[in-house]
This record gives structure tokens, sequence and C-alpha cells, in this order.
């Protein structure tokens, strides 16, 4: 496996932002959970917009909830949190 300069250039903000304290293995581990958890934020950002297009087009809450596997309350949230940002 190779990588390129901006790989490692990214991979040394990471371990920066996220540990610059601490060395080796658990820097290390949580320069992971810290890329992890920003992955996980955007993909429940792009999750909601996709549950307010859908539901705009007229999939029902019962539906999201049950593709989502969220609950209904919380779809009905995120559907209403897309109707006050407009």
């Amino acid at each position: 496996m190779s990588y390129t300069e901006t790989d490692v250039s990214s991979a040394s903000a990471a371990m920066n932002k996220y540990c610059e304290e601490l060395d080796g293995e658990v820097a290390a581990a949580l320069a992971v959970v810290g890329l992890s958890a920003e992955r996980a934020h955007k993909e429940a950002e792009i999750r909601d917009d996709m549950i307010r297009v859908a539901h705009r087009s007229g999939a029902s809450l019962r539906q999201l909830a049950k593709v989502s596997g969220l609950g209904r309350k919380t779809v009905t949230a995120i559907v209403e949190a897309g109707r006050t940002q407009h």
C-alpha cells in the first residue's frame, strides 16, 4: 500500500488535533476515534437530509422510521428540525 503526501499530512493533522500530548498506541487510537466521530456526524447529517427529502416526497414517518432504524419520535424531530431551518 502506498500513501500520498496528502494522506500523510491528513494523518498527522488528525494526530495533532485529537492527541497532541500523547504518543504511541493511545494517540493512534484517539485519532481513529476522533476521525470516526467526525465521519459518523457527517453521515448522520446526510441521513437526516435524506429523511427530510423522502418525507417531502411522500414517505410516511412510519416508513422512514422502519428503514432508518430510528424511532418515530426521532424521525419526527428530524423532519420538524428541517422545517425550522427553512
